[in-house]
C-alpha cells in the first residue's frame, strides 16, 4: 500500500499525464490563509476549473472580517460547484427596506442596514456534498450526510441523512438509529490515518462489529 497523503498536502491526486491534478485539493491547506474557515484533516474539494482562491470560490461572502465561521469536519467530500452562502450575505429585512446602504460608502458590515451577527455554518465529518449544492447561512449538517446534486440546504440535517431538492428534504436515512448511534460512538474519523486505512474494509463495508473491534485495538 502506498503512503496516504499528509493532511497538509495541497494537490493530493497524481495523474499519469501531469505531476499534480490541481482540480482536487485538501481543503485545510487550501484555505489556511482565511481566518474564518476551519476545516478538518483530509476533507477535499474538487473543481473542473481550479480557482486561484479556494476560500473565495467556496464561500464568496465569508470575508476575513465576518463575524461568522464556516466549520467543516474531517473526511468530507465537496464536489464541483458547491457554494456556502454564509451569514455575511444576509440583508436586514425586518424594516421597510432590505437595501444594504452602508456598504457603498465604506460601512462594510458596520451599518444599520446589515442584520445582527448570525450563526456559524457547520458541516460534520464524512459529509458528501454533491455537484452544485448550495448551503445557506447557519445550516448545520450532521455526520455522514449525503446531499444530492443541486440541493439547497438550510436548517439542521440529522446524522446520516440523505437529502435532495430545493429546499433540501430528507429522502431517507442511511442507517437505523442504533447503527447511527454506534457510528457516533466509534467515531472512526478521529482515528490515526494508518489505522483508518488498515480498517478500510470495515468502514466502507458497513461492518459495525468489526469497527468496534478495530477501535478497541487502537486505543
Amino acid at each position: 500500500m502506498t503512503s496516504f497523503p499528509k493532511p497538509d498536502t495541497l494537490h493530493l491526486v497524481k495523474l499519469a499525464s501531469v505531476a499534480d491534478h490541481t482540480g482536487t485539493v485538501f481543503l485545510a491547506p487550501a484555505t489556511e490563509h482565511h481566518p474564518r474557515f476551519i476545516v478538518g484533516d483530509y476533507t477535499y474539494a474538487s473543481a473542473h476549473t481550479p480557482p486561484d482562491d479556494w476560500a473565495f470560490r467556496l464561500a464568496p461572502y465569508l470575508f476575513t472580517f465576518s463575524s461568522e465561521v464556516l466549520r467543516i469536519g474531517r473526511f468530507c467530500q465537496i464536489a464541483d460547484g458547491v457554494v456556502f452562502v454564509t451569514s455575511s450575505a444576509n440583508h436586514r429585512y425586518d424594516g421597510f427596506s432590505s437595501f444594504p446602504f452602508g456598504i457603498f460608502d465604506g460601512g462594510l458590515l458596520n451599518t444599520p442596514a446589515m442584520p445582527d451577527p448570525r450563526p456559524d455554518t457547520h458541516v460534520g465529518h464524512d459529509v458528501w456534498l454533491g455537484q452544485g449544492v448550495r448551503v445557506l447561512p447557519g445550516a448545520r449538517i450532521g455526520n455522514g450526510v449525503i446531499v444530492g446534486a443541486g440541493a439547497v440546504v438550510s436548517g439542521h440535517i440529522p446524522d446520516y441523512a440523505i437529502v435532495a431538492g430545493n429546499p433540501a428534504k430528507i429522502v431517507r436515512m442511511r442507517f437505523d438509529p442504533e447503527t447511527i448511534a454506534a457510528l457516533t460512538d466509534v467515531a472512526w474519523w478521529d482515528w490515526p490515518i494508518a489505522h483508518i486505512r488498515a480498517e478500510e474494509a470495515a468502514i466502507v463495508g458497513g461492518d459495525i462489529t468489526a469497527l468496534y473491534a478495530a477501535r478497541d485495538r487502537q486505543v
